[in-house]
């Protein structure tokens, strides 16, 4: 028998006091069209032995999540609003209209406890994670509305919050600076420890668009589920490997998207080891912009560059793990340079911000450093953040970190096909 959540109210949350009104440009990265989707993901906090902020307001989660979420929005009114198209090229030209009509949010229960369903640490989960993500408001397109959430309460006191927000509206940064107003509001505070600017036009460069034309019309994948814990030994390992190697240091993420994108290379089995295979990534620019960190500092909009890195199969299929990292490390050497050729409107190809993919490339996204696993609404931090940012035409893998209080990182993939999983799995379980 299935587990039932019952949503027990729907209704948009509006800005708890007046707001402004008017449209507002997104930036130059805002408007690519690639990013004009919704990302969900399920943010898990079980139930606390001691009494929390929250518990002390003798209020129920939905309820405490709900009031704060309608005084972040006075702070964030643009999420209030609605995502509007151009009248001649759509996403392209897409803006905010600042209309105060809020958010849609979603108060629901459980029929069990968190540990009946494992805490959601194993996937497939006993819950459908559709159960745990909100529904679609009524008579809105979903992609013009900017944010969607959804709590639901479980028997033993923990709840989950599911959250679809507009990847045309914010990155991953600029989302967990968002969630975490709406803690800092939960928890009491006067007002969010940082404060939004929106600055789009003033921050993020306008370059002339360097490439025209449709966009090609993707390959659909069958692509598997898999998801990974890397431990920490073996990352220090890997790290201390890389040191000795090159008498540098590299990161956590270096080494997980090396090897996944070793393991995954040698999964493919390709007969010409000539073929390139390719890994891509986001890369944070805030601190590249203009001003600086300093005055990005609350900045929420899209901010990143795409790194790619390109190689022969065989080079990545041959290489000792440090010269993976190397390459990975080689590349984001680069990205100040190309960064910059980009934001004077210098001719750069590929074009960063029009990607394609194929089953020979890899696309990676870091939720390690977003902030989510900080928001606190008075009842702790989340025990883990499940992302669901997964599309049927894009080999792509999201390093994250496993339930806590285990250490180390989690990959979840959606990265190959049935004929080359299981060679999948016993090259990633062999780190």
């Amino acid at each position: 028998m299935g587990i039932e959540v019952r949503r027990m109210s729907r209704s948009y949350v509006r800005p708890a006091a007046a707001t402004p009104a008017g449209s507002l440009e997104l930036s130059a990265i805002d408007r690519v069209v690639g990013l004009r989707h919704m990302v969900p993901s399920l943010h898990v906090y079980p139930p606390r032995g001691g009494a929390g902020e929250g518990q002390l307001q003798q209020q129920s989660p939905a309820t405490v999540v709900r009031e704060a979420l309608g005084k972040a929005l006075v702070d964030y009114y643009p999420l209030a609003g609605r995502l509007v198209d151009g009248p001649d090229d759509g996403p392209a030209s897409a803006r905010v209209e600042c209309t105060g009509e809020g958010a849609w949010f979603v108060e629901a229960v459980a029929g069990c406890s968190l540990e009946d369903v494992a805490r959601l640490e194993n996937y497939p989960f006993a819950i459908p994670e559709g159960d745990l993500l909100p529904d679609e408001a009524p008579g809105v397109e979903p992609l013009d509305l900017p944010l969607m959430m959804q709590v639901t309460e479980f028997t033993c006191g923990g709840f989950v919050v599911g959250l679809t927000s507009s990847h045309a509206m914010t990155d991953g940064l600029g989302a967990g600076q968002f969630i975490n107003a709406i803690a800092d509001y939960a928890r009491g505070l006067p007002r969010p420890r940082v404060i939004p600017i929106w600055s789009r036009g003033e921050l993020v460069p306008n370059p002339p668009k360097l490439l025209s034309g449709p966009l090609p019309v993707p390959r659909m994948l069958k692509l598997r589920y898999h998801t990974v814990d890397l431990s920490i030994d073996g990352i220090e390992h890997a790290k201390s490997q890389f040191l000795q190697s090159t008498g540098q240091r590299c990161s956590t993420f270096d080494v997980a998207i090396a090897r996944l994108w070793q393991a995954r290379t040698r999964s493919l089995r390709l007969a010409d080891p000539s073929t390139r295979v390719s890994l891509g990534f986001f890369a944070n620019t805030r601190h590249l912009m203009r001003g600086g960190a300093s005055a990005t500092a609350g900045f929420y909009g899209n901010c990143f560059y795409t790194v790619t890195v390109s190689a022969e199969s065989g080079a990545v299929v041959g290489a000792d793990l440090a010269g993976v990292v190397a390459m990975i490390r080689d590349a984001k050497a680069r990205l100040p340079a190309e960064f910059a050729r980009w934001a004077a409107g210098e001719r750069v190809e590929p074009d960063p911000y029009d990607l394609s993919f194929s089953y020979e490339s890899l696309f990676v996204t870091d939720w390690t450093r977003l902030g989510f696993t900080d928001a606190d609404y008075g009842w702790g931090t989340p025990s883990q953040v499940i992302p669901f940012a997964f599309q049927p035409f894009m080999p792509k893998a999201i390093i994250g970190a496993p339930p806590a209080p285990k250490a180390g990182a989690r990959i979840t993939t959606q990265c190959v096909e049935e004929v080359n999983l299981t060679e999948f799995k016993d090259e990633m379980e062999a780190f």
